[in-house]
């Protein structure tokens, strides 16, 4: 998958998300993302926010959560002696549960099969064309 293919399926994903199903609706992208805001607003006063800690193992993803979160105009932040797998954001519980999360759940799915698809082929290009995992033996471990 070509890296202007990623692009696409993550613009569909997010456009699934902002309620565009056409390529009109795709259009008015700019304006679901306004109503997304909207909607955080609404529920901000519905539903203060509270202060979420995310631990994500790789960078991309934690790049991935960061930029989603600033498109919703929620800054991440980390506090001084946390990991670098944390990131912290103070967000309504209801916007987490119905909005941010399970977008970040489908675009970190295709970001992963993407680096993992590039990985594969470098790997095999470079260095041996075989990358399955290493075979299961029968036996103990010998120590």
């Amino acid at each position: 998958m070509r890296e202007d293919d990623l692009l696409r399926k993550l613009q569909r994903i997010e456009a699934l998300f902002a309620g565009a199903t056409t390529p009109g609706e795709r259009e008015a992208a700019d304006q679901a993302r306004q109503r997304m805001l909207a909607r955080l607003e609404k529920t901000a006063a519905q539903d203060p926010p509270v202060e979420y800690r995310f631990t994500l193992s790789n960078q991309w993803s934690r790049s991935l959560l960061a930029a989603l979160l600033r498109r919703y105009g929620i800054r991440p932040y980390r506090y001084r002696r946390q990991r670098y797998t944390t990131v912290m954001a103070r967000v309504p519980a209801s916007f987490v549960d119905d909005v941010l999360w399970p977008e970040f759940v489908e675009l970190d799915k295709v970001l992963q099969g993407h680096l993992d698809e590039i990985a594969q082929q470098i790997i095999a290009a470079a260095i041996h064309p075989e990358t399955a995992e290493a075979e299961v033996r029968q036996g103990s471990l010998k120590q």
